[in-house]
């Protein structure tokens, strides 16, 4: 399972970013534009889901758009998923007890390159090719 403190870790590691709390809850942006914060399930996410209660810690991650948001969710919906809440925004939820290292890392740096200004992005995949 993912912790907390790697997602941390993994979002701090961008440039430009920061943590703010939002809700109560961390949140980590680029130039105050959210990629990625901790979005426990509501009430109403639980019942969509048909849950009792909240059963593993979850992600929130922008995303391109939402047909990327969709193909996520229908490639590995062990890991990914949506709920009426994100219906129209560019955001997939990310179960933390699935989601592998790797994916977890694709996930963060998607998420910041999706908010980040154009050049600022373009400097960071410009030295990361790979």
């Amino acid at each position: 399972m993912v912790e907390w403190e790697e997602i941390r870790r993994l979002a701090l590691g961008m440039p430009e970013a920061t943590e703010a709390v939002s809700y109560g809850l961390p949140h980590w942006r680029v130039r105050n534009r959210g990629f990625v914060w901790e979005r426990p399930l509501r009430r109403a996410d639980l019942e969509f889901l048909r849950l009792d209660d909240q059963p593993w810690p979850v992600l929130g991650a922008r995303v391109e758009d939402e047909a990327v948001k969709f193909a996520l969710a229908e490639e590995d919906p062990e890991v990914f998923f949506t709920t009426p809440h994100f219906e129209g925004f560019a955001a997939i939820l990310v179960r933390l007890d699935t989601v592998s290292q790797r994916r977890i890392e694709e996930v963060v740096a998607d998420a910041w390159l999706a908010v980040a200004p154009k050049r600022l992005a373009a400097d960071w995949l410009a030295r990361h090719a790979d």
